[in-house]
């Protein structure tokens, strides 16, 4: 039975995972037909002048000379740690309304690299803007560029030095997980030292190679979920529902947002980060509807696979308590305990996404657009069905994981499949 149950949840993975990628791709075959007999003759147009403009000699000149200057620079710049020892202080604008631009000296001693303990002169740029300029004190650590050019060396400041303070932060967190989960919390870690290998090492350099971001996250989606609740969970009842449970809800809201996503197009370019990407060296064409895909599912993923272990191991320690309990009252129960969860994590997500977007609701505000505006922007409405839809997809993680416990326990053999570790140690 075991066996089967493993080939049910993969084959219900596989075909939603084959529906998803057949409706996206009949989509993107309809854009790009539509997109680029329109424009053939356009570009074939705009390709001749620019061939003409290639092949003179001055360009091609122009171009060695410029990726010569590219590579020397790439090779001989180097980021370094450094403190501040001396500053100068800026003098100011002469007019607030004047633009303003001020290269202040200041003195700092290498911390990192061959150059660690010299003490040397680095520039500061002050532009009054306070979200580029840097406010330094003697004391504060900082990253510098230092730059090779003509002979000579330059060192600037680039940004702060904050990746201490966040070592710190992850070190609480990684005792605390510990000392209070001891050996689950020992697991948790590994699942999340395995989750950010999927993420960083696959899904982004996959999505950068090219592969569809639908089909990536889908697939890394299945394999994150089965492996933490099965290394945090054991092989039990218990965790394969609530496997069942988080994928069916993570598969519900991405297949929501992809349909709605669709039909009110949304772009995927409602942030500048979505943007830039178009001028990235590695020149991809990304799907930018299918990033905002993958994007939804990864960010309900957490919050729906936490529900659906949480109801599952619920309903799992109610029928330790009463072994007898019939198949309808546990999942009642289930339901019951879902329920109270649901106001609290659907407020979870909620409150996620609009927290990220407090400075953009007060500009909103500020500026006293009307509602019909602010609610058809393609950034609100983007932030909008990527909430609901998370949510969506948590709530209805519950019925399934209470009816998916609730069937399990009458088809596999409880004495056998759903010994947890902690009946074995009563039993020994």
């Amino acid at each position: 039975m075991k066996k089967q149950l493993w080939i049910i949840v993969l084959l219900m993975s596989m075909m939603s995972a084959f529906f998803t990628i057949t409706a996206y791709a009949d989509d993107s075959e309809e854009i790009l037909a539509s997109s680029d007999f329109d424009d053939e003759d356009e570009d074939f147009e705009e390709f001749e002048e620019f061939e003409e403009f290639e092949n003179n000699e001055e360009f091609e000149e122009f171009e060695d000379d410029f990726l010569t200057d590219e590579v020397n620079a790439e090779t001989e710049d180097q980021i370094e740690r450094a403190r501040v020892l001396e500053v100068e202080e800026p003098s100011g604008p002469e007019n607030e309304d004047d633009f303003y631009s001020e290269v202040l000296t200041i003195k700092i001693v290498f911390l990192s690299g061959d150059r660690r303990g010299e003490e040397v002169e680095a520039l500061n740029t002050i532009t009054g803007n306070p979200s580029y300029d840097f406010d330094l004190s003697p004391g504060d650590r900082v990253l510098v560029n230092t730059i090779e050019l003509q002979g000579e060396t330059q060192v600037h400041v680039v940004e702060y030095l904050r990746d201490y303070h966040i070592y710190v932060v992850l070190a609480i967190f990684l005792a605390l997980l510990v000392l209070l989960g001891g050996k689950k919390g020992i697991k948790t870690i590994f699942t999340l030292a395995f989750t950010l290998f999927l993420l960083l090492r696959v899904l982004i350099p996959g999505i950068l190679a090219g592969y569809s971001p639908i089909m990536l996250t889908i697939a890394i989606s299945f394999v994150i979920t089965v492996t933490t609740i099965l290394l945090v969970g054991g092989r039990n009842i218990k965790s394969y529902a609530a496997i069942i449970g988080v994928l069916g809800g993570v598969l519900i809201a991405g297949l929501i947002a992809y349909i709605v996503g669709g039909q009110i197009n949304l772009t995927g370019l409602s942030s500048q980060e979505s943007i830039m990407l178009l001028y990235i060296p590695q020149e991809v064409d990304f799907n930018f509807s299918g990033l905002l895909f993958a994007g939804i599912i990864m960010g309900a993923l957490g919050a729906v696979m936490d529900v659906g272990m949480s109801i599952a191991s619920s309903m799992e320690e109610i029928r330790l308590v009463d072994p007898s309990i019939s198949t309808k009252k546990l999942i009642l129960s289930g339901m019951n305990v879902g329920k109270d969860i649901m106001g609290t994590m659907a407020n979870t997500l909620i409150l996620a996404y609009i927290g990220s977007m407090i400075p953009l609701l007060l500009l909103f505000t500020a500026y006293e657009d009307p509602f019909i505006s602010i609610i058809n922007m393609d950034i609100i409405a983007t932030e909008v069905i990527r909430a609901l839809a998370g949510s969506i997809g948590l709530i209805l993680s519950i019925p399934l994981t209470a009816v998916s416990t609730g069937l399990l326990r009458d088809k596999l053999k409880p004495q056998k499949v759903s010994l947890t570790s902690d009946e074995v140690s009563d039993q020994n």
